[in-house]
């Protein structure tokens, strides 16, 4: 939700800075994701730069056809020569004039210009050129009110901070500016202005709504209110400048006047609208029913829809005239030559709304708050709002009566707020009355409890589906009050039962292992693009193709389940490097799916995947000298895994998606248990990473389960070491780590460690051989050992060499 800090001030201005009713607002449960400038900046002093100025003479350019020479006024004696290009401008216009100096909202600085010969002293805007609308071809008209030479600022919002709010599933309230105000009233104790849709119009027109229209409503479960109220000798037009600068403020198009005071009202109390041209509603008559099997519909966005039985559709005589709920249809739009509106405000069912948006796969700003259910006494709050600005920008008549077909409205919930419950569940005691001035803030009707003391509270209508139960009002208290206000309690332990299982443990031991090497942990959707398994460059038969396709996706981009968390961990480091974010350390823990076909339940496999991003030096991650590579990503591996204490190897191998050649597939008890390496440069550029990544992946399970969860610790042995360097020749094809264990295995208990130190290849050692070499360390608990007892196990290492895999020691 965006919210213009000019529009959330009218309703309730608490005088803080916008960051600042952002945090207010993040610690009470809506979340701020970000502050957008929109329009104007306003640093250093910009505004002062764009002034009201009325043209005096407009003569054409002597060398320019399209071009005007401007006299424009700004204040008494103060004239200004500019050169405009747009088509309508004309003597005795008041205009919006920037001067030089001026920073325009692209970033533009302007001077003084010579256009063909002439200086201009300045620019004469139209609205795109300050995000006050989305007119491009000519110059703002300002109303000749306007006081001549004044900052425009006085009359305009040039520049607006908007905050982009997350809200909660539960809070369609906040969906509407005037419900973040009520929110923001509630934490300041700001006034609060009147609810905008308690006022109405007068209506003046002759007739009746009834006698215009008629409307029926086949199933009130499906749409609990359907109100219309008609409007006669209305004049479609451009809207008002302030009315374009709040749309264009969160992100709408102005389009007509009609439209655009749905698309308000929709944002100003959070209930869509829907305008219908009268006079091409067949009947005229609007019945909602639900949809026949089969049954078509082009609506507004030019698509034809296809529906099933359980879409709910607006029709007339003619058939489907618009998606209830989701989008009107383009037979019944309103256009140029509408002079009869059908204005429509409604209530639906929520979950029903949510499962036709997602078989259509179409999302609307309407869809997305009727899922989350309003409630019927909005529509006619709507209704108010709606008619005024009908009456005061379009120059219609209302017709007498509003036509409100509506099911039985359920009462509002209420419950009992006791302070010892308060109190109990908070664990800090709050006075009765502070809880009473929070609830009344924020809409509740608060009486006095029953016998047991406390409160007694009535949800308000816009809180009807949330606050239910006394926890619901303890929840609504505790939240304005302050969480971060609350003391920081612990359970008592004598009734504590239970404890982490052995998994549990050792996935805790992973997770702080990567994060005290200063990974950051990621969650990403398990809903992936299809495409995004075609980006890695599988192989046909490579079981990460068995992708797992969703039934009702929300989007082409969410429709498989992943089956390899790369995609996720590859896309949130293009997100983070394409914001400057240099060095990248990611983690996440995560199932993947394997379908098996229809006749089958998929296969679930706990993953732990890491994503290295970025540039590094010996680990600290702080110098450019380095990028993220196979030995960076390798180090991760090898201290994770020696933490659990897995006995693992690495083996030639891994997915396709890797560089070759720096590539390896992980080893566990003989079995591939995952794979780490560089990610392939085709597969790195197709997600947009233009610096090398690395990364490992591993099957959890599989690790957990091999791991040795309890620590044995030897004694120190103070005895010194023997130390042995031997050099093994052996086919090339031999891994390093076979040789390893090879010695091991021969070397005896006080063989304490094996270290590959040198690699050669050359004419000593013959075509086709190597000769590795090893440092070996050998060390007693009880005695320092002979060069006789250290020569024993060397020449028991000499045979096994010999005998598993074809290999001598050089002399």
């Amino acid at each position: 939700m965006r919210v213009p800090c000019a529009w959330l001030r009218e309703y309730c201005d608490p005088k803080l800075a916008p960051s600042e009713i952002g945090e207010r607002l993040s610690m009470s449960g809506t979340t701020l994701e970000r502050i957008d400038r929109v329009g104007v900046s306003s640093a250093d002093g910009n505004k002062s730069f764009f002034r009201i100025g009325k043209v005096l003479s407009a003569e054409r350019h002597p060398d320019a056809e399209r071009l005007k020479v401007c006299s424009v006024e700004l204040a008494g004696s103060d004239m200004r020569t500019i050169v405009c290009g747009a088509p309508n401008v004309a003597p005795g216009e008041v205009v919006l004039v920037a001067l030089p100096g001026a920073v325009l909202p692209d970033g533009t600085k302007l001077g003084r210009a010579n256009l063909r010969g002439i200086v201009s002293d300045g620019m004469i805007l139209s609205e795109t050129e300050v995000q006050l609308g989305p007119d491009a071809d000519g110059i703002i008209v300002l109303p000749d009110t306007y006081e001549v030479g004044e900052p425009a600022a006085s009359y305009l919002t040039l520049g607006d901070d908007v905050l982009e709010l997350e809200v909660a599933p539960n809070r369609p309230d906040c969906l509407a500016v005037y419900g973040v105000a009520r929110e923001l009233h509630a934490l300041t104790g700001a006034p609060l202005a009147p609810d905008p849709g308690s006022e109405d119009a007068r209506a003046e027109g002759e007739g009746s709504a009834e006698d215009a229209l008629s409307v029926s409503v086949e199933d009130f479960e499906l749409c609990p209110r359907f109100s219309v109220r008609v409007f006669t000798d209305v004049r479609i037009g451009p809207s008002p400048l302030w009315l374009k600068a709040r749309l264009m403020g969160v992100g709408q198009r102005p389009i007509n006047n009609v439209v655009d005071i749905t698309n308000y009202v929709m944002l100003a109390l959070g209930q869509p609208m829907h305008a219908y041209d009268l006079d091409l509603i067949a009947g005229p008559v609007l019945q909602v029913r639900r949809a026949r099997e089969g049954e078509r519909l082009r609506t507004l966005d030019g698509e034809e829809r296809v529906f099933d039985d359980d879409a709910v559709l607006v029709c007339d005589a003619k058939g489907a005239s618009g998606i209830g709920g989701i989008m009107g249809g383009a037979r019944s739009e309103v256009s140029d030559a509408t002079r009869r509106v059908a204005m429509e405000a409604a209530t639906w069912n929520g979950p029903n709304i949510l499962k036709t948006s997602s078989k259509l796969g179409l999302r609307t700003e309407a869809s997305t708050r009727f899922e989350k259910q309003l409630h019927p006494e909005l529509a006619l709050r709507a209704q108010r709002l709606a008619a005024r600005l009908m009456v005061e920008l379009c120059g219609a008549r209302m017709l007498p009566g509003t036509i409100d077909v509506a099911g039985a409205l359920a009462p509002p919930p209420k419950v009992v707020l006791r302070s010892k419950r308060l109190e109990g569940l908070l664990g800090e005691r709050i006075a009765e009355s502070e809880a009473r001035t929070i609830l009344e803030r924020l809409g509740f009707g608060v009486g006095a409890g029953d016998g047991e003391g406390g409160l007694s509270i009535e949800a308000p209508y816009f809180r009807h589906y949330d606050v239910r139960r006394e926890a619901d009002a303890i929840e609504e208290v505790a939240r304005i009050h302050g969480l971060d206000k609350l003391p920081a309690t612990l359970p008592a332990r004598r009734k504590a039962v239970g404890r982490l299982t052995r998994e549990q443990r050792l996935r805790r031991l992973t997770e702080s292992f990567l994060r005290g090497r200063g990974l950051s942990e990621v969650v990403t959707y398990s809903f992936i693009a299809p495409e995004w398994i075609e980006r890695l460059r599988l192989p046909d038969r490579d079981r990460r193709r068995r992708v797992l396709h969703v039934a009702n996706p929300l989007s082409e981009d969410q429709s498989v389940m992943r089956t390899t968390l790369v995609c996720g961990l590859l896309e949130t480091a293009r997100y983070n490097l394409d914001r400057d974010i240099a060095e990248l350390r990611l983690f996440e823990c995560g199932r993947v799916f394997f379908s098996n076909g229809h006749e089958r339940l998929p296969d679930e496999l706990e993953q732990l995947g890491v994503m290295l991003a970025g540039t590094y030096e010996r680990g600290t991650w702080r110098s450019p000298q380095r990028r993220a590579d196979f030995y960076a990503a390798k180090g991760l591996l090898v201290g994770l895994l020696d933490s659990l204490r897995v006995d693992w190897r690495l083996a030639d191998g891994g997915p396709s998606f890797l560089h070759p050649g720096r590539a390896a597939e992980v080893l566990i008890g003989g079995h591939e248990a995952g794979w780490i390496g560089e990610i392939h440069p085709l597969v790195a550029r197709s997600w947009g990473l233009d610096q090398a990544a690395a990364a490992f992946e591993l099957e959890l399970g599989t690790v957990l389960e091999a791991a040795d969860d309890v620590p044995r610790y030897e004694d120190l042995i103070t005895y010194p070491a023997v130390y042995q360097d031997i050099a093994v020749v052996v086919d090339e094809a031999v891994e390093a780590q076979t040789i390893v264990d090879t010695v091991r295995g021969a070397g005896g208990p006080d063989l304490r460690g094996v270290r590959v130190f040198d690699l050669y290849r050359g004419e000593q050692v013959g075509e086709g051989r190597k000769s590795v070499a090893l440092r070996l360390e050998f060390r007693a608990t009880d005695r320092t050992l002979t060069d006789d007892e250290v020569g024993a196990r060397r020449e028991a290492i000499r045979a096994a060499l010999a005998r598993e895999i074809d290999g001598s020691l050089r002399e």
